[in-house]
């Protein structure tokens, strides 16, 4: 029987891949054997480099996911550097920090913009290619504040809770025509997102405290169910938020 969790042949493209979870899920989907578009306005050298020691290719495709704006040529340098497009991982994310009271309207909108705006319209981008070609997997990656509310991220809070819908929303449009549109709601990740709050001996005895696992979580972490949901392992799964929590929404 073939491997269910291989993605021989296969071209992902992935938001946001030049450092922490992004890169992270880049690698693990190589590994699986998938060609890797990588897009975000930082170029992700480092990422790259690392696929091709895989064996894998690799494209670097410069976009600022503040608007919407490179969302179709983002579609088409994938198909046209790759000769593919069959996995969209929804990864680029912004996080701005300030009590509700004193919240701006630009640190909304940024956040906003970048975190569900082009997290649903590059969806739609890839959509209308999977469903022509009959299939397709999308990742987006959710949060623990998909289902908690937080402290002090309202738009990401607002955000994050988007994607859960937005995930439920296009499984229950594209489940019959081949596209699958999952979540990954990491836990509390060693990534520089989380960096104040690793370095607030207070926050950081808290989080660890509730954790299960007793660690923060690593990129390399959500590596398999990345793949899982990537893979035809996972066809049967639609609208599915999946925590990578080490035990955080069970305590």
């Amino acid at each position: 029987m073939a491997n269910p969790f291989s993605l021989e042949g296969k071209v992902a493209l992935v938001t946001g891949a030049n450092t922490g979870l992004g890169q992270g899920i880049a690698l693990a989907l190589a590994e699986a054997g998938a060609d890797i578009a990588g897009a975000g306005i930082v170029p992700a050298d480092e990422t790259a480099e690392k696929v091709r020691s895989i064996g894998r290719r690799f494209v670097n495709i410069d976009a600022n996911l503040m608007s919407i704006e490179p969302v179709t040529r983002i579609v088409e340098e994938t198909l046209a550097g790759l000769g593919g497009f069959d996995i969209l991982v929804n990864n680029a994310g912004l996080i701005r920090r300030a009590d509700a009271v004193d919240f701006t309207e630009k640190d909304w909108d940024d956040v906003m913009n970048v975190n569900i705006k082009s997290a649903f319209f590059m969806s739609q981008a890839a959509g209308k290619h999977f469903i022509a070609q009959g299939r397709g997997k999308v990742i987006n990656i959710a949060s623990m504040l998909s289902f908690q509310g937080g402290v002090r991220v309202p738009s990401y809070t607002a955000s994050k809770s988007g994607i859960a819908g937005i995930t439920r929303l296009l499984a229950n449009e594209w489940g019959n025509k081949g596209v699958n549109i999952n979540a990954i709601a990491p836990g509390y990740m060693a990534t520089d997102n989380t960096a104040q709050l690793r370095a607030d001996e207070d926050r950081n005895k808290a989080i660890l405290d509730r954790i299960p696992a007793g660690r923060w979580g690593i990129p390399a972490d959500l590596g398999g169910t990345a793949v899982f949901l990537a893979s035809s392992a996972s066809d049967y799964v639609n609208g599915a938020v999946i925590p990578v929590d080490g035990g955080w929404l069970a305590r």
